[in-house]
């Protein structure tokens, strides 16, 4: 099994620390192929970022479709998601949508915690759109976005451990979902300092990858209904206006 890993953020540092979580998930008998974004933000922090990531989330997937089973979106907000489920005749896993599913097939109520009150709001959109609401115990963040999110899961840790307690015991959660890129590894770590079950989500998003593939007939997919119309386009990178006109995507 082949999945495709692409971080929409401009961060090789995260995406070389979520293809390291992701491998030790499936084992030497698969392979991830890891790609980074060369332009947009270095981190997307907001819907609005997020809407332009999803333009280029399809450009990099439709770039390296060639051989992969899956591909996942690595970055929590799931950037493009729905839309390169569109058009791509594969399973795409998206972060925030496969941690909030796993959480929920893990305990009653679920809360995500992430470390910065900047993307509170567009969190909570993931959980409405994952049809999860009334599962969902809220989004706690700290009161102030830090200065350089390259270092939050050392430099948040206790803070970050505190807002998931509080979310156990003051939320009633009994799962707690690490949400952003920058806290991809950071689950197993505090686990013994959590009352709840912690969920890392490219580690969701990886695992929920690989059950996909196997419960998804691969030909299924390019009978689909919803599949978009074909038509030619102007401006788009090369690979992506081919899949958009209906060519051959493996």
């Amino acid at each position: 099994m082949r999945l495709l890993l692409v971080n929409p953020n401009m961060s090789t540092a995260m995406t070389e620390t979520m293809a390291t979580i992701a491998r030790d998930v499936v084992g030497p008998q698969h392979e991830i192929i890891a790609r980074t974004a060369d332009r947009g933000f270095p981190y997307i922090a907001s819907r609005a970022e997020a809407q332009i990531a999803g333009g280029i989330v399809l450009e990099m997937i439709a770039d390296n479709l060639s051989g992969i089973d899956a591909a996942i979106v690595a970055a929590f907000g799931d950037p493009g998601l729905r839309a390169a489920r569109e058009l791509f005749d594969l399973p795409v896993i998206g972060m925030a949508e496969s941690a909030l599913m796993s959480a929920a097939m893990l305990g009653e109520r679920f809360s995500v915690v992430t470390f910065s009150p900047a993307m509170r709001r567009w969190y909570l959109d993931c959980v409405r759109d994952s049809g999860l609401m009334e599962r969902c115990a809220g989004v706690r963040t700290p009161q102030d976005h830090p200065r350089n999110v390259a270092d939050v899961g050392t430099a948040l840790r206790a803070e970050l451990v505190s807002l998931a307690r509080s979310a156990v015991e003051q939320d009633d959660a009994d799962v707690v979902v690490l949400g952003g890129a920058p806290l991809a590894g950071l689950a197993k770590e505090i686990a013994a300092d959590v009352p709840a079950v912690v969920v890392d989500p490219i580690t969701a998003a990886v695992a929920q990858a690989m059950a996909m593939v196997r419960i998804a007939p691969k030909q299924s997919f390019g009978l689909r209904r919803s599949k978009p119309l074909a038509k030619s386009s102007v401006g788009l990178s090369q690979a992506l206006a081919d899949v958009v006109r209906h060519e051959a995507q493996f």
